[in-house]
């Protein structure tokens, strides 16, 4: 008896429907974020060949166990600041390998968000909206894979590897949908054919003569998406050496620290360096309601060693004049620590990380309070943050695409660059 395929190793039926936006009377509209111009801005865009790694913090990591300490205060917790290789400047001493990378490292202390919980918080600091009942926002990697992707690379153009959230394309349709991989960076199961090439390319044959004369009475979207899919799984088998690091992990173990993290940070560097523009990295566990202490300094170690690996690695091949590391979680931790010697769930004053593409090296933007309970100066909200972001890809914040007859900026209306963190 075949084993059923997992959530997470198809374009499920579910996933494809997503794509038919709900328009604001109620009704289904299959526009795929359609946007008059966009192609050609896309190919403006791509030929700048930037690219993004978000490494997503899941659960949330603590600002005064990183970026934000609040040495001496009641809410500063055990830990001690360490001096960085940045005169004046200093992180917590769980980043010690971070320490030495903060002239490339540009840390907000300034965050204010409006979602309190995971699912909330997770898809607004991947979509930069909160959900909504009648729209389907499109995720970071699927914007940036629509403007910075190529539709004949081998490659997939959004690409996740053990991180959560489920928003993926949104209204843009499943061309955007992430490519996902597990925890331990294994390609799924149906990456690789199981069929002889012979018997691959003879039922590829017959598929295409079938799609070919449905084509002919049948304009439908949705079936020129299900050709375009196949087109990219039948182009991702020339690419999949790409996915491969066991070689070369033994020379890079000690760059990267030997993680799950570690690995999958040098197989993002391998695909951002092949073209590929987004990959998401997940490092889960920072949900420290109990024993915060204890979780943040046996999480921070794999972590810090990967982040500095990834920079460093990065810098040296000259990528990261090119791509932006982006470095948060879907919430912060309160100031107050609980009768479990944890931190519960914040947003009124955190803290996030921006790294390459343009962004200024050796900054601290904005300022908590004393204590850290709210922003002092500088505040940044979610629309801000992806703005700027789209900012240093070269993607302009404030381009629309429309959900129906609604138009749908990628940054909310309202929103701001900050500038000051841009070189």
């Amino acid at each position: 008896m075949e084993r059923p395929c997992p959530r997470h190793e198809h374009l499920s039926r579910r996933s494809l429907l997503k794509g038919c936006v709900a328009t604001t009377a109620g009704g289904t509209l299959m526009n795929w974020g359609g946007l008059f111009g966009s192609h050609a801005l896309a190919d403006e865009v791509r030929k700048t060949q930037k690219h993004c790694i978000l490494l997503w913090m899941n659960g949330g990591a603590s600002q005064f166990e990183t970026f934000d300490m609040k040495v001496g205060r009641p809410t500063g917790g055990p830990f001690r600041p360490i001096a960085t290789n940045v005169a004046g400047s200093q992180v917590c001493e769980l980043l010690p390998k971070m320490s030495q990378q903060m002239d490339k490292l540009c840390v907000i202390r300034s965050m204010r968000t409006s979602q309190i919980d995971h699912p909330q918080g997770i898809h607004l600091m991947h979509t930069a909206y909160s959900e909504a009942a009648n729209i389907r926002f499109p995720e970071l990697g699927a914007v940036i894979a629509k403007y910075l992707g190529r539709d004949d690379s081998a490659l997939p153009n959004f690409i996740k590897m053990g991180s959560n959230g489920e928003s993926g394309a949104g209204f843009l349709g499943p061309k955007y949908q992430p490519f996902g991989m597990g925890h331990d960076g294994h390609l799924p199961t149906f990456a690789r054919s199981p069929l002889k090439p012979e018997v691959e390319l003879r039922r590829n044959a017959l598929r295409e003569f079938v799609e070919d004369r449905y084509a002919q009475t049948h304009k439908a979207e949705t079936a020129r998406m299900h050709v375009e899919a196949y087109a990219s799984a039948r182009r991702l088998q020339s690419a999949l050496d790409t996915f491969k690091i066991d070689e070369q992990w033994k020379k890079y173990e000690p760059l990267y620290g030997d993680s799950f993290f570690g690995r999958n940070c040098l197989l993002a560097r391998q695909l951002v360096e092949a073209g590929v523009p987004f990959v998401e990295i997940g490092h889960s566990g920072y949900d420290t309601h109990a024993d915060n202490f204890v979780g943040h300094k046996g999480l921070l170690a794999p972590m810090d060693h990967a982040w500095a690996g990834l920079m460093t690695d990065l810098s040296e091949r000259g990528l990261l004049d090119r791509t932006l590391i982006v470095w948060m979680g879907e919430i912060g931790r309160t100031p107050q620590i609980n009768n479990r010697a944890g931190r519960d769930h914040y947003v009124r004053a955190w803290s996030t990380a921006l790294a390459g593409c343009g962004v200024k090296g050796g900054l601290v933007y904005g300022e908590s309070d004393a204590d850290g309970h709210d922003v002092k100066s500088g505040k940044v909200t979610e629309g801000d943050f992806f703005a700027t972001i789209y900012e240093a890809l070269g993607i302009a914040p404030n381009t629309e695409h429309f959900a129906g007859s609604r138009p749908v900026p990628i940054a909310p209306f309202g929103s701001n660059v900050v500038k000051e963190l841009l070189a």
